[in-house]
């Protein structure tokens, strides 16, 4: 096998002079790429710390801010809307009890006219009986009359046909008589 050897270069090569694999693991550069890999570790440390990292905890304070005060405005906003939604029950509620009202108070307006008018309706009806009943009496009277008339007429036609004659006084007086009862 090959064995390694240095150029003046300081490049690990074999015995053909070609370079040996990966030079990072050369054991002749490690001190120097170990130097720098600290020396870079800490430059990216001290930009990390200095700079970026506070960067980033004021990005996360500030959002942790906004995500309380949200938090905050939710809650108020949820506390209104519950005072919104019980006055609004309570307007609901005033409202109901407030038709409620109107309609009793109609009601009671309605029952009013209805019973003045119902008292109209009576009045009218009471008047029309009156004069029904009077006129059913004038009727009575006139037919207890024609009935009186027709009574005296079959008595004395009866009488006359026994052979018998009779003065129309005893005739109206006979008639009268069964008439009372």
């Amino acid at each position: 096998m090959a064995t390694e050897t240095h150029d003046a270069a300081g490049v690990c090569v074999d015995a053909g002079g070609s370079a040996l694999g990966m030079p990072q693991l050369c054991a002749d550069w490690m001190p120097n790429q170990i130097f720098w890999l600290l020396v870079t570790l800490i430059a990216i440390y001290f930009v990390m710390s200095r700079i970026a990292l506070p960067r980033i905890a004021a990005v996360l304070a500030e959002r942790s801010g906004t995500i309380t005060n949200d938090l905050a405005a939710a809650e108020e906003l949820k506390n209104k809307a519950a005072e919104a939604e019980a006055a609004y029950d309570q307007a609901l509620l005033d409202a109901r009890a407030e038709a409620q009202k109107i309609v009793a108070e109609a009601k009671e307006e309605i029952q009013a006219e209805l019973s003045v008018e119902l008292e109209k309706a009576d009045a009218q009806i009471a008047a029309k009986t009156a004069e029904s009943e009077a006129a059913i009496a004038e009727i009575r009277a006139g037919a207890v009359k024609s009935v009186t008339a027709v009574a005296k007429d079959t008595a004395k036609e009866l009488v006359a046909a026994m052979g018998t004659t009779v003065d129309a006084k005893t005739i109206t007086a006979a008639v009268n008589a069964r008439m009372k009862g």
